[in-house]
This record gives structure tokens, C-alpha cells and sequence, in this order.
């Protein structure tokens, strides 16, 4: 909470200064705040799926054993294994698809919205459009940056203060459970790794598209300039075919 509380302090500056840059032109600073909070939905996206996709690998992979016990399974540790990846790699699964359809379902939004305030016509208007539409790419890799560092950040500090305390001081096994900074490792793994990671994919996926989108505009341009050239010579080749 501490992190997003700094972020959007963060963000609401940035986009500032992004709404001035463009002229107090709202179309790319709205973009570059919904990408933000996308990015944000993104990385508690991938924190709710992946605790409780943990808990449940957990109780999959210890089935077999203990209370959970199972006699009439001839081998219970690959029946184990085997239903603990299926339901990590669905969790992981889930993560991934969701990510990518909230991307594109909001960027697509927001090019049919922006198509419809600025009703482009000429070329200049799809340039206006496109470029403004690239804040939904910055907003997003902003937000990845934050995440990615101010968790990896936890995660090492943790990591390190567990290992130097549990194994040279108490010659304890790496995360084990009688070290409680262990708790504090974990949770940076869950911050830094999958929250950070959720960000940072979504930044990636908004930033291609986006940038695939200029560049788009960027060739139509170029290809409008090779066909007036291509007129120009073929008038001229014309002119010589005559003469």
C-alpha cells in the first residue's frame, strides 16, 4: 500500500507534466493514466491468482501423505507431482490470458473511443490519434519499473538478512521454517516476482502494440511520399517515352 500510495503521487506529477508537454491536450495524458491503473489491476491480478494457485500446488503435492494419505495409489509421489503441475500451470495460465485480454480489450476501448472524439480524416489525424494513444504504453511501463524495483528491492533485502541470520549465525537450511525472516523472503518473491512480473508484462504487451501502431502511421506516411515519387518519375519517364 506504502508503494502505491508513492506511485500515485509519482504518476499524478508525471502526467502533469505529460499534459503540458502536449498543449493541455487531455487525449494522451487519459491514456497514460489508464495505462497505470491497467498495470495496477494487472499486478493484483497476478498476486490473487498466484497465493491461492500456491495454496492449492501446496495441498496437491502433500496429499499423498499424512492425513491426506492414500493406500490404494501404488505411487502416490507421481500422482502428487503430477496434479501439483497441472494446477500450477493452469494458475500460470490464468495469469497470462487474463493479462493479455485486459490489454487489448481496453486498448482496443480506447482507440474506438479517441476514434470517435477526434474523427480522423486525414493523415494528421491518425498521427494525432496514434501518438496520443502511446501514453497507454508509457503509463504502463511506468508502473512496471515501480513494481519490478520496489520489490526486488524487498525480496533481496529480506533474502540476504534471512540467509545471514538462519544459515552463518543458527546454521539453519535455506527457507526453513523455524527462520521467520523467511516469511518476509517470501513475500517479497510474491512482490517483486508476480505482481512485478504481472506490470511488467503488461507494459511489454501495451508498449509493442503502441509501438506498432506508431510505426504504422509512421509508414503509411513513408509510402504516401514513395507514391507521389513513384508519379513524379513515371510522369517524367512519360515525357521521355514522347519526346
Amino acid at each position: 500500500m506504502s508503494e502505491y500510495v508513492y506511485l500515485g503521487i509519482f504518476l499524478l506529477v508525471f502526467g502533469i507534466i505529460v499534459l503540458v508537454s502536449e498543449g493541455f491536450k487531455f487525449y494522451t495524458f487519459f491514456a497514460f493514466l489508464l495505462g497505470a491503473i491497467t498495470s495496477l489491476i494487472s499486478g493484483f491480478i497476478g498476486m490473487f491468482i498466484a497465493t491461492r494457485a500456491n495454496v492449492r500446488t501446496t495441498f496437491q503435492a502433500f496429499k499423498f501423505y499424512g492425513k491426506f494419505g492414500n493406500s490404494n495409489n501404488k505411487h502416490p509421489e507421481a500422482e502428487s507431482l503430477k496434479n501439483a503441475f497441472v494446477t500450477a500451470f493452469r494458475g500460470g495460465c490464468v495469469m497470462g490470458f487474463i493479462l493479455v485480454s485486459l490489454a487489448l480489450a481496453i486498448l482496443t476501448l480506447l482507440i474506438i473511443v479517441y476514434k470517435a472524439i477526434i474523427k480522423p480524416e486525414s493523415i494528421e489525424d491518425f498521427k494525432l490519434l496514434f501518438e496520443s494513444i502511446a501514453g497507454y504504453g508509457l503509463g504502463g511501463s511506468t508502473v512496471a519499473l515501480f513494481c519490478r524495483v520496489g520489490g526486488g528491492i524487498y525480496t533481496k533485502a529480506a533474502d540476504v538478512g534471512a540467509d545471514l541470520v538462519g544459515k552463518n549465525l543458527l546454521g539453519l537450511d535455506e527457507d526453513s521454517p523455524e527462520n521467520p525472516a523467511v516469511i518476509a523472503d517470501n513475500v517479497g518473491d510474491n512482490v517483486g516476482d508476480i505482481a512485478g512480473m504481472g506490470s511488467d508484462l503488461f507494459g511489454s504487451f501495451a508498449e509493442s502494440t503502441c509501438a506498432s501502431l506508431v510505426i504504422e502511421n509512421k509508414l503509411t506516411l513513408l509510402i504516401f511520399f514513395f507514391v507521389r515519387i513513384f508519379k513524379i518519375i513515371r510522369f517524367y519517364i512519360l515525357l521521355s517515352i514522347i519526346f
